[in-house]
């Protein structure tokens, strides 16, 4: 070995000997060092906190980047919290938010009736709450309520179905624990009730995610079921339903209708593989679900109850919608 290799070795040895002291540094340092959430705010700024039912539907992304971005504007701090659909996560983070020190509370519950508990400290702390897209059991627990028309949307596919369809052995998707879900299938069915041509052969609970209605809509059909209609309480689950069609060459064949009007699901409608879907406005939900959050934080009175009106995407009207888009 000659005398540069001799240097080379010695400066390598050197150099990976301070990597290791900066890398036990950087370590030591965030072991004792403990952030203080206070130092992320401008001063007088306010903490909101915000948990949807799950995060992993775009829906629930685009209102909360509308309230965010007011939030934002307003100078002050955001934190969203995703319970992935177990109401025991949702009720522990809205405890820690309430810790945090929020000021109110953005809120889809994944139960309607498992929050009262965290709900009432949540009053007892003074914080707003303020529910989207859905309702709690207990209205008294909170301010106020913003919901699309669910009722409508349920219905307006019901109606489009009796335009369209002469008769119809049915399926419905359900989520028996949200009550936006509630409301769209009890819509659809007050709608159609005492016409004997459409009957109502099934009743699949999916919780509104397409990776259980692909399943649950699989093995439906494994078992020899006959049905030539899906109403589905959102979009994912109609998704879900198309996927499982055409594993089977039924996508087309099989009328499937959905609550959301997605781009995915506009998609689908323009191929032929969904009816229809009732169009709900996500951005209108938040912008009005911010609009009411600083309403309240400059002491203004607000209604207790918001109803965002819906309208209803079909195979006939499906070019007068942008596709790549919500609405």
């Amino acid at each position: 070995m000659n005398k540069d290799d001799i240097r080379l070795l010695k400066y390598y040895r050197t150099a990976r000997a301070a990597g290791y002291v900066l890398l036990l540094c950087i370590l030591l340092f965030f072991f004792f060092w403990h952030p203080d959430l206070s130092l992320d705010q401008k001063e007088g700024s306010r903490r909101i906190g915000a948990s949807y039912m799950t995060m992993n539907n775009e829906f629930f992304k685009i209102i909360n980047e509308q309230i965010r971005d007011r939030v934002e504007a307003e100078g002050d701090m955001m934190y969203l919290r995703d319970p992935a659909l177990s109401v025991e996560r949702q009720r522990e983070q809205i405890g820690q938010l309430l810790d945090m020190g929020i000021t109110a509370l953005i809120l889809n519950p994944v139960d309607p009736d498992g929050l009262d508990e965290v709900l009432k400290r949540a009053r007892d702390q003074g914080v707003y709450v303020i529910v989207v897209d859905s309702a709690v059991g207990n209205d008294d627990l909170i301010q106020c309520t913003i919901t699309s028309d669910n009722y409508n949307a349920g219905s307006l596919d019901a109606r489009y179905m009796l335009k369209t369809q002469e008769g119809g052995e049915i399926v419905v998707m359900t989520h028996g624990r949200a009550e936006s879900g509630k409301q769209r299938v009890r819509g659809f069915l007050d709608t159609i009730s005492g016409n004997s041509a459409f009957r109502v052969q099934g009743m699949l609970e999916c919780e509104g995610q397409f990776e259980i209605a692909l399943p649950e809509m699989r093995k439906y059909i494994g078992k020899g079921n006959k049905f030539d209609t899906v109403f589905c309480l959102n979009d994912p689950a109609a998704e879900g339903v198309v996927a499982a069609l055409q594993e089977k060459d039924l996508a087309g064949r099989v009328n499937v209708y959905g609550v959301d009007a997605s781009p995915d699901a506009k998609a689908l409608i323009n191929a032929g593989q969904m009816k229809a879907s009732a169009v709900q406005f996500p951005t209108k939900l938040g912008e009005t679900a911010a609009d009411v959050l600083y309403r309240m934080l400059d002491g203004e009175t607000v209604d207790k109850t918001i109803i965002v009106p819906v309208d209803i995407v079909t195979q006939d009207n499906i070019g007068e919608y942008d596709s790549e888009r919500w609405q």
